[in-house]
């Protein structure tokens, strides 16, 4: 018995000694998930290889496994968009193992940065209306100017290049625009610099000075969410461009060289020369022949003449790299050399970049300077020659034989005191050939902004900007006293006469930015938060300055008519702003902006220079939602809801708040006794002008599907705008100016964004992506009136060539802006108009302009760009296609040269002119001719911008580097009913426009 209880007492340690080390060989493995930017990832599955089920890691991503036996295992982290850094982690088990696993989103686009005002934010926090277009994904050939970058690549973004000339620019419209008579340019800011707005004398275009080589990103802000921080400069859009940066690590060396040949696409629709004989033999009904004498003998192409196959070449060259671990830098040359298809037509541009990026205390403060400086020589064409090509006689030769003229044929009359027949169009070769017109333009682009991580406080940031814009412009355009075209311009009190003409002119701009602002960026746990809060000041100084010279006959003489009353003419209001901004996070699924801005501008009146611009918006990333998560098809999916206010200050003077007084013309004297004494009078001034105010309500739909292989974005928007900035007349009897801008109306726009870009094919060897985006949006003018209840005539507006004062567009309430206001056309049986027959609409018996009706809208209904890129191992290959569906143009060659009365011109001239005269036969008799929507076409179109090939050599020079050759071809063709040259014209009046050309390159670029 003893030994029985002896032997349980023994057992009894025994059991409690195998139970402990028992439970000693089990345990657990525990951690916490991590996305990114090291907030806690919920719902991520946590399971063991080879086993089945797992657990789900809580709310701040913390998880376990536990009662697991010794041993080692691999653990596995699944979460529908995103992959763990180590995505299998081995342990071995005896006690409880701790894990930290960071989770990287899977999709690229997810976690793409977005450079957004003051800073930048993960494309999956955005909330407002975005869109970013990086280097890989640039419009590729002959780019002169940055905004050519991203045509057709941004829905609701129309970039139309404002002619073929070198240089020319292009107009940038972001949603269509929300001004009539004010400025509808987006802001567009380079490295944090807001650029002066203002045209630089001697240069197409401003942006001309930045080399788009040196360009790394473009994003643009679309709506008020994104764009209110920039206040009341924001209403029609931001662009930011980023150029590019040193990285650390050894030197990088790039070169790159393109040559280009341009040539006419298309030239505009005249009679040939056996045509044109025909015409005039058949049409001439004079007793004695009078236009039947005036042809020649000759068969000549004006066209011909005066344009050109053009030559031109870029070249740049970048070294980038950092200066041990502290000081990454990047340093470029460019040099362009661009002739333009019209004869005497080109731009010579050298440009420099100097990037430096250092950092200091333990990289607590970043130092970022960005020196940007160009200079831009360009010779412009006399751009009347095209028109002149388009009427001059084709049986006529292009030379005289003899001195007189320059040695070019015109038509002379000795009974004119020039020699010349008045009204006559003048040689179209020596109009370019003798006239000379250059520039030189220098422009530097200046930032140095300071980023200092508080050591105490590292989440927040202390941001100083200091920026400078400046630039100067000089000219000289001279024409000398045997050209046609100014000949005996003066004659003086003893009846000499004086020809020629010389001409100098300068102006020097300046705009500097003073900026300090405080970033606070925290991932509150305890919240399942992120919180992101930008708080600043910014003063901003624009001047510019413009000299006044007189100009010179070609002897040297004094032209004593242009002596100017003042020397000089300064131009300079000054920026003042308070901002800030909002993002808060919430449990990565929620997210909501808020932005304001308080602008104090001295463009307008002490009383009225203040005013606040906000906005907010709310983002929800349904696809973190538990019903979505596991989904195997939307990786992606975000809802965004954004209201906004926004301004716009531009297109109006800096002092226009104040009356200025000018010495009076010789109409407007006063006479005292036998005395006609010249006065000062009152210029035209508005005190109480404000800027204009546009509201923005948007709601969209962000979408990724298959592991975001398909992305893609669908807006739908509205935008108000009041305070209108308009052109009105003023009555006679106030003594002012007959014109004057002022804040009279209200306008809509609505409309519809769509994009969808795919990864069709995605390997290693071979790869495809398509894009495709297309925008719907319309415009309609609301009020045009300062006061309620008063009512508006419409405002016209749409200049053409023809007649004295013609207009053929309207902005009036009800219509979209610039609408075509014309007389309806009647037609005959056959379809052919029927000469000076127009539709009564009145039906009063009378034809007047109270039967003018508006009809249609040079803005289109819709514009879509679609682009394509395919890779096969080292060939490269793709194209850039844009279309725009119901836009309308007013064809003003046809319409002023395609009638009899102008071709046989009733004061004894001769011209050629377009071709629709031989189908339409109008005589142009009847005074409302050009006023007939006869000569109003549908210009929508299909354009093929660009088609590329290109081949990667790889290291064949010395062993090092990569050699890529590409082959592109510009404006490949253009599929449209438009019967002029190009329907793409933004006015929507075609006269006498540059052509824009077909234009094929050839490029190296080695890397090392």
């Amino acid at each position: 018995m003893l030994s029985h209880y002896l032997k349980k007492v023994l057992f009894l340690p025994i059991l409690l000694f195998l139970h402990i080390s028992v439970f000693a060989q089990t345990g657990s493995i525990s951690g916490k998930i991590l996305d990114d930017r090291q907030a806690g990832l919920a719902a991520t599955t946590v399971r063991l290889q080879g086993a089945t089920g797992g657990v789900r890691a809580n709310d701040d991503g913390s998880f376990m496994l536990p009662n697991l036996a010794a041993g080692k295992y691999t653990v596995i982290f699944e979460h529908i968009g995103y992959i763990a850094q180590q995505k299998e982690v081995t342990v071995s088990v005896g006690a409880t193992t701790s894990l930290s696993i960071v989770m990287v989103a899977f999709s690229t686009s997810l976690n793409e940065i977005v450079v957004i005002g003051y800073g930048s934010e993960r494309k999956k926090d955005v909330t407002g209306a975005i869109a970013s277009i990086t280097a890989k994904d640039f419009q590729q050939g002959q780019i002169t100017t940055p905004e050519q970058l991203i045509a057709g690549k941004v829905a609701g973004v129309s970039v139309i290049s404002n002619s073929g000339a070198p240089g020319a620019g292009s107009t940038i419209r972001i949603r269509g625009g929300a001004s009539i008579n004010g400025s509808n340019d987006p802001l567009i800011v380079l490295d944090g610099v807001p650029l002066n707005p203002s045209s630089i004398a001697g240069a197409a275009n401003p942006l001309d000075l930045i080399n788009p080589n040196d360009i790394e990103r473009v994003d643009v802000l679309k709506d008020a969410s994104a764009a209110a921080i920039y206040g009341n400069r924001a209403s029609n859009g931001v662009i930011l461009i980023t150029t590019k940066k040193g990285q650390r690590g050894k030197p990088k060396i790039s070169f790159t060289t393109q040559l280009s040949v341009s040539q006419l696409s298309k030239e505009a629709g005249v009679l040939s020369p056996g045509e044109f004989r025909d015409y005039v033999n058949s049409h001439d009904t004079t007793s004695g022949g009078t236009f039947k004498a005036l042809l020649g003998q000759y068969s000549t192409n004006w066209q011909k003449v005066i344009y050109q196959t053009a030559v031109s070449t870029d070249n740049n060259l970048s070294v980038s790299g950092s200066v041990g671990k502290k000081l990454p830098y990047r340093v470029s040359a460019g040099y362009t050399n661009q002739d333009g298809i019209l004869k005497t037509s080109n731009l010579t541009r050298y440009s420099g970049d100097v990037s430096l990026a250092p950092v200091f205390f333990d990289d607590h403060l970043k130092v970022a300077v960005n020196m940007k400086g160009a200079q831009v020589k360009q010779r412009f064409a006399n751009e009347s020659a095209i028109g002149a090509a388009v009427s001059f006689n084709p049986t006529q030769p292009v030379y005289s034989g003899k001195n007189i003229y320059g040695g070019y044929f015109e038509y002379t009359d000795p009974n004119s005191v020039t020699g010349l027949k008045s009204n006559a169009p003048r040689n179209p070769l020596g109009l370019l050939e003798e006239n000379h017109n250059v520039s030189n333009v220098y422009r530097t682009v200046t930032s140095l902004a300071f980023d200092y991580k508080v050591h105490f406080l590292p989440d927040l940031h202390i941001n100083v900007n200091l920026g400078y814009d400046g630039a100067k412009g000089s000219g000289t355009q001279t024409i000398p006293a045997t050209a046609a075209s100014n000949l005996n311009t003066y004659t003086d009190s003893n009846g000499v006469s004086y020809s020629g003409y010389s001409h100098y002119y300068k102006q020097i701009s300046s705009n500097r930015l003073l900026e300090g602002f405080l970033n606070y960026s925290k991932n509150i746990d305890a919240l399942k938060s992120h919180v992101d809060v930008v708080a600043g000041y910014a003063n901003q100084d624009f001047r510019n300055t413009t000299y006044n010279y007189a100009s010179y006959f070609a002897d040297g003489t004094l032209n004593p008519n242009s002596v100017p009353t003042y020397a000089s003419g300064i131009n300079e209001y000054i920026l003042t702003s308070l901002y800030g901004r909002v993002n808060w996070v919430y449990h990565d699924k929620y997210i909501l902006t808020a932005t304001m801005r308080n602008d104090y501008s001295t463009k307008f009146a002490p009383a009225d220079r203040s005013g606040v611009f906000s906005s907010a918006a709310f983002a929800w990333r349904i696809n973190e939602e538990k019903f979505l998560q596991y989904n195997k098809v939307i990786s992606n999916l975000k809802l965004r809801l954004e209201y906004g206010v926004t301004g716009n200050q531009e297109g109006i003077g800096s002092y226009d708040y104040l009356s200025d007084y000018s010495m009076g013309t010789s109409t407007a004297r006063y006479q005292l006794g036998q005395t006609n004494y010249y006065v000062y009078r009152p210029g035209a001034y508005y005190p109480g002008r404000t800027w204009e105010t546009t509201t923005t309500q948007n709601i969209a739909i962000d979408y990724g599907l298959w592991g975001d292989r398909i992305t893609g974005s669908i807006d739908l928007y509205r935008r108000k705008t009041k305070n209108l900035l308009a052109t009105a007349t003023q009555s006679a009897l106030t003594n002012f100016s007959n014109q004057i801008t002022a804040n009279i109306g209200n306008m809509k726009d609505e409309g519809v964004e769509f994009n969808i870009n795919a990864k069709a094919i995605d390997k290693q060897n071979i790869g495809w992506t398509v894009g495709f985006n297309i925008t719907y949006n319309h415009n309609t003018i609301t009020n045009l009136t300062a006061l309620p209840g008063q009512t508006s005539g419409g405002l016209l507006t749409g200049g053409i060539s023809g007649g004295t004062g013609n207009t053929v567009q309207i902005n009036q309430v009800g219509a979209s802006k610039y609408s075509f206001y014309l007389y309806k056309q009647v037609y005959d049986a056959s379809g052919k108009p029927i000469d000076g027959l127009f539709v009564d609409r009145r039906k009063d018996g009378v034809i007047n302009q109270n039967d003018l009706y508006i009809n249609k809208s040079p803005d289109p209904k819709a514009y879509l760009g679609f682009s394509t890129d395919f890779r096969y191992k080292r060939w490269g290959a793709g194209l850039v296609a844009r279309a725009s569906f119901g836009n309308y143009v007013y064809n003003n060659v046809a319409s002023y040269t395609g009638i009899q009365h102008y071709i046989l011109n009733p004061i004894g001239t001769l011209n050629n002119g377009s071709r629709t005269v031989l189908k339409s036969n109008l005589t142009g008799s009847n005074d409302k001719a050009l006023l007939s929507d006869y000569w109003l076409e549908n210009g929508s179109f299909l354009r093929m911008d660009n088609v590329h090939l290109s081949y990667n050599l790889g290291r064949i020079i010395a062993g090092k580097g990569d050699l890529r050759i590409s082959a592109n071809v510009q404006n490949v063709f253009l599929i449209t009913k438009y019967q002029g040259v190009d329907p793409e014209v933004s006015s929507g009046i075609d006269n006498n426009f540059y052509p824009r050309p077909r234009t094929y390159v050839l490029g190296v670029s080695w890397s090392l």
